[in-house]
């Protein structure tokens, strides 16, 4: 099996690790359709725009996000289609686990109707 050399391997590991806080993933997340500036990310994710500016802080020098400046506001948006692709199929994959929990349990209410 191949794998990368050993600096490909620790910034894989560091991205992982920085997406392993759920505050930075909540962020992400919340870059992820859309261009967003920590006043919005804040009042969205109800925290303080100055810890969400510091989990940002981390998530560019990681370049999991962007930042684009308009005059005084800066906007956030992930980094690139790499990026999305990887949150995006991270969440669909975890949620299978919680679709597939709910099946039997779907499946019961549908039997306790006939």
């Amino acid at each position: 099996m191949w794998y990368p050399d050993d600096r490909v391997m620790s910034d894989v590991a560091d991205i992982f690790k920085q997406l392993g806080d759920a505050s930075r993933l909540r962020i992400a997340l919340c870059c992820m359709n859309n261009d967003v500036c920590v006043t919005d990310i804040a009042e969205q994710l109800r925290m303080s725009p100055s810890l969400v500016s510091h989990h940002l802080r981390l998530l560019r020098a990681a370049r999991l996000v962007r930042a684009d400046r308009r005059g005084k506001q800066v906007y956030y948006s992930l980094a690139d289609s790499h990026v999305r692709s990887v949150l995006s199929d991270m969440v669909d994959h975890v949620s299978e686990r919680y679709e597939e929990a709910l099946l039997p349990l779907q499946g019961a209410k549908q039997g306790a109707k006939k």
